[in-house]
């Protein structure tokens, strides 16, 4: 089974793009589910989250206070690198299980779809990459419309993760959802025939 790593950066399309994909037939394990999944109540990762960065956390219920939890890592370099300390082998694991099930079942290829998959070093875990590429400007304007933060918050969300132009340097295939909605489907529809063809 070939695995293609699908990432991009934050707010840039990797969700619209994977669903698409998903619509046309391709088997996808998302690591941004399976994160939403390691922090539910009752995971390890959640009472490890909790005990290192206090209950301000957490919501009344116990669940994750992903706002709270977002503007301490995101203004803080080495916060984001105890939480990813804390979440990214809980993920591997879930993905792994995830992928070894579409194994099972002769699926020729797969979709992972990961924000950090190169920024996490799993790039040499998945045969070949495909960005989802934006630039900065529409990434800013997207992601302070899609989350409701302001333009300072909304930046140092960008900046915390590798620079859209550097990474779109880094996929087999580049994706770019610059246009419409309409142009973005038309490209995934193309490469996902161009992938039959590759065999």
């Amino acid at each position: 089974m070939r695995i293609i790593g699908l990432t991009g950066g934050i707010a840039s399309g990797k969700s619209s793009v994977a669903n698409m994909l998903e619509r046309l037939g391709a088997p996808v394990v998302d690591a941004d589910l399976l994160a939403r999944a390691v922090v539910e109540p009752g995971q390890t990762a959640l009472k490890e989250i909790a005990a290192q960065f206090g209950a301000q956390v957490l919501n009344p219920d116990g669940t994750l206070n992903r706002a709270a939890l977002g503007a301490i890592v995101f203004a803080d370099p080495a916060a984001r690198r105890t939480l990813e300390a804390i979440t990214h082998p809980a993920i591997r694991t879930l993905a792994e299980e995830r992928i070894a099930h579409y194994q099972k079942t002769g699926a020729p290829v797969l979709f992972y779809v990961a924000p950090l998959l190169i920024e996490a070093g799993s790039a040499a875990r998945v045969d070949e990459i495909w960005v989802v590429y934006l630039d900065r400007e529409n990434q800013l304007k997207r992601l302070m419309a899609r989350d409701g933060l302001g333009a300072e918050e909304a930046r140092q969300r960008i900046d915390s993760q590798m620079p859209m132009e550097e990474k779109r340097l880094l996929g087999q295939v580049v994706i770019d959802n610059c246009g419409s909605r309409e142009e973005l489907a038309t490209q995934v529809e193309r490469l996902w025939s161009e992938l039959g063809a590759r065999g």
